[in-house]
């Protein structure tokens, strides 16, 4: 992936936040009103204690004493109540958010196509939906509003001690372009820190998820000392930019604290100096330096938000890029109830394909035919398309050249597409049951699936085991169907894509891990149950036990060049 310039970077973190607070202006506007009025409840305070000093001191006869200690007593009850209040605005903003941009986000990779998504490692992908998002959501239900308020904090404390004294005002402030300079110079190192760790982090995740998932191979292979020596090096890589990105960050805020203590020190000598003197009351001095507190504190504050904004810049872009997945062509119309049982043909016309414009050919000037009830053996060596042929015929790639389509007694023609998925139903290679329970994998297949429908299918993929089960259809399966063996999972696997019901039926060497005897009982049960209701059968195998059943085959060569 190209790095997107910082403009663009900062454009795209722009539009983020914009759209979604539009979406949820009363929350964020009510979070960022209890911001305000926090700012508000402080100053008053620093001028209710001013005023209760003087008054104890005689400086004063304003109001009375008692009246000005309890004033002072409900400002610090109101802070609190607004502190409670703002956390529960900010949870239920942040959820919210949390929630709303995953979804968007997980619904737009449902809709990316299909080669396109291949790029990216579903580790990382993992990593931009849960870190990513949440660097996001702080940034719009935390970060954002409070660095509205401590902008006005800063003004406000500014203008108070401006009234009171001027001339110390302006001296204190006197730090702040000395932090807009060390920001802009550290600015571009800590952006390209941040990214290198953000890209070292999701690789991290990456090889720890694959890792797990292939940790039969690993065992089997006696590579686990190897593979925690690669983990160790990515760590150690990531352990040196973070030490890099810390040490720059150390650096810069050393300097300001440098600025602060003299800031400070200036201010209690100064005070001290003219309360010496006779020119202040106690009262004067002590907001002096509660003011101080409410400069510095934000100038110190919004030097942290330089990270933040580079984080949260960083998080949009790689959020971004996900946003920018092409998506899977505008869906044509459906096929209607009456289409779907019309006897129509997956029909190919002088099809093409290659990977890569400069690759090899992996399917040329292919035509073929698969009739409404035909039984079809797709047969050939590695390499000759077969996989290929299957990712053409349920659109998720297009073809180079040709077309791939459904064929109506009409002569209405129908290219395959998205939509037209609802005709095919499919099974891959394997083991591709989930966790969680076997009716939750069958409904899957058919979400209003009753019972009597599951032990249909389940019959008919030879999976009649499920009822000797303590928990039968609610027999709870972990990750990749742990808990069964791999024949079990894939009769499960089979009989989720039996409930679909659709017209064409794909089956990708979906018995390999059967014994000869059950698979050719898989094999003549669906054939006979399915053909005689019309449906069209097709499967890619090497194996010879569906060929007795077979209306036609198609053998693939491998393209040489």
């Amino acid at each position: 992936m190209q790095e997107m310039a910082p403009l663009s970077t900062l454009h795209s973190l722009a539009q983020h936040t914009a759209h979604h607070w539009r979406a949820f202006r009363p929350q964020i506007t009510l979070n960022l009103l209890l911001g305000l009025l926090q700012v508000g409840c402080g100053l008053a305070f620093v001028g209710m204690t001013k005023l209760a000093i003087d008054v104890a001191t005689g400086r004063a006869f304003i109001i009375s004493l008692n009246t000005a200690l309890w004033a002072l007593g409900a400002l610090m009850l109101l802070q609190v109540l607004m502190a409670l209040t703002g956390k529960w605005v900010r949870t239920t903003l942040t959820m919210s958010l949390q929630n709303r941009i995953q979804y968007q986000l997980f619904s737009q990779l449902q809709q990316s196509q299909w080669p396109a998504l291949r790029d990216f490692h579903s580790g990382d992908i993992l990593n931009r939906l849960q870190k990513d998002v949440a660097v996001l959501v702080t940034l719009i239900s935390e970060d954002f509003p409070t660095f509205i308020t401590t902008c006005l904090q800063f003004v406000g404390a500014f203008a108070f001690l401006f009234w009171l004294e001027p001339r110390l005002a302006l001296l204190i402030v006197f730090i702040a372009p000395f932090f807009l300079l060390v920001s802009k110079v550290y600015f571009k190192r800590q952006r390209q820190l941040t990214q290198t760790i953000r890209r070292t982090e999701s690789g991290i995740q990456s090889f720890i998820q694959e890792s797990l998932q292939h940790i039969l191979i690993i065992k089997t292979l006696q590579r686990a000392e190897y593979m925690c020596k690669k983990l160790s090096g990515q760590q150690t890589h990531l352990y040196k930019k973070t030490m890099d990105k810390t040490l720059y960050s150390s650096l810069s805020s050393t300097l300001m604290n440098i600025g602060f203590a003299l800031g400070y020190l200036t201010t209690f000598a100064w005070g001290v100096v003219h309360l010496q003197q006779g020119l202040i009351s106690y009262g004067a001095l002590l907001a002096f330096i509660q003011l101080v507190g409410q400069i510095q504190g934000p100038v110190r504050t919004l030097s942290k938000y330089v990270p933040v904004f580079i984080n949260a810049s960083t998080a949009a872009e790689r959020l971004h890029e996900l946003e920018q997945l092409p998506s899977e062509p505008s869906p044509s119309p459906t096929l209607s109830s009456e289409e779907l049982r019309a006897p129509f043909t997956l029909t190919l016309r002088n099809v093409g394909f290659s990977y890569a414009p400069d690759a090899r050919p992996i399917l040329d000037h292919l035509s073929f035919q698969f009739p409404a009830g035909s039984v079809t053996a797709i047969q050939g060596e590695t390499g000759s398309g077969k996989t290929t042929l299957i990712r053409l015929m349920l659109a998720l790639i297009p073809p180079t050249e040709g077309e791939v389509g459904l064929l109506f007694p009409s002569e209405k023609w129908c290219p395959v597409s998205a939509s037209l998925r609802q005709t095919f139903t499919y099974v891959p290679q394997g083991n591709t049951l989930l966790s969680g329970s076997i009716r939750d994998n069958l409904l899957l297949g058919c979400p209003a699936a009753n019972d009597a429908q599951m032990w249909e299918v389940l019959h008919c993929a030879a999976a009649d085991f499920v009822k000797k089960l303590p928990n039968g259809l609610d027999t709870l399966c972990s990750e990749l169907g742990g808990g069964l063996s791999e024949g079990q999972a894939q009769r499960i696997c089979i009989a989720r894509a039996l409930l679909r019901e659709a017209p064409i039926m794909i089956f990708d060497e979906s018995t390999s891990a059967l014994d000869a005897q059950t698979e050719a009982l898989v094999t003549e049960r669906i054939v006979h149950t399915y053909t005689g209701r019309g449906r069209t059968l097709i499967f890619i195998t090497h194996r010879t036990a569906i060929l007795p059943h077979c209306t036609q085959q198609l053998h693939l060569k491998r393209k040489i060049s």
